[in-house]
């Protein structure tokens, strides 16, 4: 009597299917724009002074203590970030090889009157995300672990203001162009992934998308003149 060779399907778990990464994207970017939005108030502070500025940049190493242990819950921030990151960029990845390999290979090949399915905004995402992974090393580098001094010889000397005001003076215009891409990025970024995020959670139908359109630009150009504001002023000697 013949036995049948056939296997039972693989189990492919919720959060490994194509909504479970996009759920993953939209959870894990919120929390990155959440994060941005801090981060740009914070660096707003430049315009307050050096006190306000190395205070600022003091309070985050001094939250929680003397419950917790001098700098941990900023350590714990930053696991999560890291965490977050990598389920994005890993959701990203996964989603953008399984449309490579749904296209086929024709993907390349539009008819008359039918959109490229390689959209602008998807490239925009895809590129968008890597010059983003990029700016964060080089970020970290100059700005977190001190290994790279912008303007100056050497960070660790210097008190957060007056790293910042190394970091964007004239004579470095380049670290201020870097910058600029960066946020340029950053923004085109978060005003389609704000507005994909809140598709992706049902959140959005088709008489809302129009406003959540908005909210997400808004967003954006809120992110861009919140970043920009503080280096442009060093730039132009606004900021001493």
């Amino acid at each position: 009597m013949a036995t049948s060779t056939t296997t039972a399907p693989k189990k492919v778990g919720k959060l490994s299917t194509s909504v479970g990464l996009k759920i993953q994207m939209a959870v894990s970017g919120l929390i990155f724009v959440l994060f941005v939005l801090f981060h740009m108030y914070g660096n707003l502070k430049m315009f307050n002074g050096p006190e306000a500025y190395n205070g600022y940049a003091q309070f985050l190493r001094d939250v929680g203590y003397p419950i917790v242990p001098h700098g941990s819950v900023l350590w714990i921030l930053r696991i999560i970030l890291l965490v977050a990151l990598v389920l994005h960029a890993r959701a990203a990845i996964i989603l953008w090889r399984r449309g490579k390999a749904a296209r086929g290979p024709n993907q390349y090949k539009v008819k008359r009157g039918k959109k490229n399915q390689q959209t602008y905004a998807s490239r925009t995402m895809r590129w968008g995300g890597i010059i983003l992974l990029l700016f964060i090393v080089w970020h970290l580098l100059q700005f977190t672990t001190l290994t790279i001094s912008v303007g100056a010889d050497d960070y660790s000397a210097l008190t957060p203001y007056d790293r910042m005001i190394a970091g964007f003076q004239p004579e470095v215009w380049w670290g201020y162009a870097i910058y600029l891409i960066a946020i340029l990025a950053l923004c085109l970024h978060i005003r389609h992934g704000a507005w994909s995020a809140l598709q992706t959670l049902g959140w959005s139908n088709r008489h809302r998308e129009p406003v959540f359109h908005g909210i997400a630009i808004v967003i954006a150009a809120i992110i861009f003149i919140g970043f920009m504001a503080p280096p442009t002023a060093i730039l132009f000697g606004l900021i001493p």
